[in-house]
């Protein structure tokens, strides 16, 4: 079992839907500028090292929607969407930092694009 981030372990309580939070994080982030997405895989020792719950609170903590999964090849894969430069943080992070038991190789980005607006309203763990 994984430690809950320092983060996660301060709000264990019931998260907060989206829509009780006034406009909501997409209305919000549609007005920080160029919208991204970008999709992403993660190599190295990140599996069984709470890769994913991880990216899930620094995405949130960034401010970004999107989602993160296990590969059946031992990778991580996901998509990230939101303002240019928060989408840049989060690429940062998958590249460099990860989950504090993890060991990154290398992330492969792709199909980034500019969007029009968020296809996500969070950021979600998939199985």
């Amino acid at each position: 079992m994984c430690p809950l981030p320092l983060a996660a372990a301060a709000v264990a309580a019931p998260r907060t839907p989206l829509r009780l939070l006034g406009r909501g994080l997409a209305a919000a982030m549609s007005t920080a500028g160029p919208l991204k997405s970008v999709d992403y895989e993660v190599f190295g020792r990140v599996q069984g090292v709470c890769f994913r719950m991880y990216t899930e609170d620094e995405a949130k903590k960034i401010g970004v929607v999107g989602w993160v999964k296990n590969t059946s090849k031992g990778t991580v894969t996901g998509q990230v969407q939101g303002p240019e430069e928060k989408v840049n943080s989060m690429k940062s992070w998958l590249s460099k930092i990860g989950s504090p038991s993890s060991r990154i190789d290398r992330t492969n980005f792709s199909n980034e694009k500019t969007i029009s607006k968020l296809e996500y309203s969070n950021f979600s763990i998939r199985y």
